[in-house]
């Protein structure tokens, strides 16, 4: 039984870390897309595609 409690909150763990790197990217990115990728119902990529657009309107 401790052993899937441990796995749980390894899991857990992790969640919210890749949670935390999302927001990170979601505050720095000013123009461009995230994607989460998901396989068996875990995040496996985070990926971040950003436009510049230097003469863009501040």
């Amino acid at each position: 039984m401790r052993l899937n409690v441990e796995r749980s909150e390894s899991k857990l763990s992790y969640q919210n870390e890749a949670i935390a790197q999302i927001i990170k990217m979601l505050g720095e990115i000013k123009f461009g897309s995230i994607e989460i990728v998901i396989h068996d119902s875990k995040i496996t990529q985070i990926e971040r595609r950003e436009k510049l657009r230097p003469f863009a309107e501040k």
